[in-house]
């Protein structure tokens, strides 16, 4: 977890020597768009909370959500890495996803956290699935609170977007919806990872 809070620290110093800034300002919030040099580096904290998974003497609750029926089943913690795979193959470095993506920062004082959102700034390469995410941070200690993925593909003519909210040291819930033909998004189902039941 040092190296991660290192990482916010150099994240927040280029933020502050950036020379494109504009910066909004309200009685509320912060809002900051900025040229990045450098991200968050989402995959490797990502798999950085699994490894920790494993070491836990814990066994994780798997639920899956379908038509507001619930199942749940107990599986080992190496599970996980294959059961999230999908949003971790896709690797999210300091620097590899700069030039589609541009990043903008938001001191949000309702949810006491500043996230750092990321969006395409150009049109994405069929190689990249991810279309956008989010990183919660707590501004009083630097730690992750929250990370939110969003990846979308193709299954013959429908559009299914996946959704991922990492909940740190806690849990992580994957939301799968599907764009039919253009129409209207359906809900497919929701399934949760919990490995943290203290809280």
């Amino acid at each position: 977890m040092k190296l991660f809070c290192f990482s916010i620290i150099i994240l927040f110093l280029i933020s502050c020597h950036s020379s494109e800034t504009n910066n909004i300002l309200t009685s509320d919030n912060n809002i900051s768009d900025q040229k990045q040099d450098s991200f968050f580096p989402v995959t490797s904290f990502l798999k950085g909370q699994l490894a920790q998974i494993i070491k836990l003497s814990v066994t994780p609750l798997h639920t899956i959500t379908i038509n507001n029926k619930t199942d749940s089943i107990w599986i080992k913690r190496e599970q996980l890495t294959k059961l999230l795979v999908t949003f971790i193959n896709t690797e999210i470095s300091e620097t590899n996803m700069t030039p589609y993506f541009k990043e903008t920062s938001f001191n949000d004082l309702t949810i006491n956290a500043v996230t750092l959102t990321y969006d395409p700034k150009k049109p994405l390469p069929d190689s990249i699935p991810l279309t956008h995410w989010d990183v919660y941070i707590d501004p009083e200690n630097g730690k992750i609170q929250k990370i939110y993925l969003v990846k979308q593909h193709k299954n013959k003519v429908d559009i299914i977007t996946e959704q991922l909210t990492w909940q740190t040291d806690k849990s992580a819930t994957i939301t799968t919806l599907i764009n039919k033909n253009g129409n209207k998004m359906e809900l497919l189902k929701v399934e949760k990872f919990i490995w943290n039941f203290n809280n």
